[in-house]
């Protein structure tokens, strides 16, 4: 998935588009996250669409829930659901950081090898 660590660093547009594959990545897990909780509100809690869609998005954004869940079914989906939420925002930062971090630990690898190189050179 990611160039070896002997391999020159990734150019700068091939780079931009693997940020753009990784943060089209993060969107669909944040999309389907957010399409679970709404659906999960909707039907466990009987809340309305709307309001299905800002607890489930304040969940995942742990903002915290806004609606009462009255019934046990609902509070239990409400449980899990926050736990989900916050396994879900945890790995889309980790798939959307990915690149990054790699590409630093890369280029500094790279220059390591470069000084251990230029010492080598020298004596």
């Amino acid at each position: 998935m990611f160039e070896h660590h002997r391999s020159p660093l990734l150019p700068a547009a091939a780079f931009a588009r693997r940020m753009a594959r990784f943060a089209a990545s993060s969107g669909l897990i944040v999309s389907a996250a957010l399409a679970l909780g709404v659906t999960g509100y909707h039907g466990v809690a009987g809340l309305p669409w709307v309001d299905a869609l800002l607890n489930a998005a304040m969940i995942l954004t742990g903002m915290g829930p806004v609606d009462r869940m009255e019934t046990t079914a609902a509070k239990l989906f409400a449980t899990a659901y926050a736990l989900f939420g916050g396994v879900a925002f945890v790995t889309t930062v980790a798939v959307l950081f990915a690149p990054l971090v790699h590409r630093f630990f890369h280029r500094l690898h790279l220059e390591l090898e470069d000084d251990a190189e230029s010492g080598a050179a020298a004596r």
